[in-house]
């Protein structure tokens, strides 16, 4: 089955950062295109992917008349891509099964070796 996804980009600007213009994906449908004739499908989800990038960031200080910068970390989103959406009831069930699960481990590993 092909599964596609609808993206586009927006400009991200500001003036106190280098590159002053970055651009950023933004998926289009929530759902994923499937099928022949494209049809969208809530069973998987369109999710932004992101890059971790480094950008320089203007401080308040001047060194020589020129500005001083820092670098800095921002995550930037680069596509979309779909992910399966995953059941609700089933997800909860489970979560709360494995942590009742994981309290009983702990419990049983905190007790004295001389037990």
């Amino acid at each position: 089955m092909n599964i596609y996804y609808l993206l586009t980009c927006r400009i991200s600007y500001d003036p106190t950062r280098y590159p002053k213009y970055i651009p950023e994906a933004y998926c289009l449908c929530k759902g994923c295109l499937t099928g022949i004739y494209g049809e969208e499908n809530f069973h998987f989800r369109s999710t932004p992917v992101y890059m971790p990038t480094v950008i320089l960031r203007r401080t308040s200080a001047c060194a020589g008349g020129r500005y001083v910068y820092t670098e800095d970390y921002v995550t930037i989103p680069v596509g979309c891509t779909c992910v399966p959406e995953q059941e609700k009831e089933a997800d909860s069930v489970n979560s709360s099964i494995d942590k009742q699960e994981m309290k009983l481990l702990v419990n049983q590993n905190d007790k004295p070796a001389s037990e």
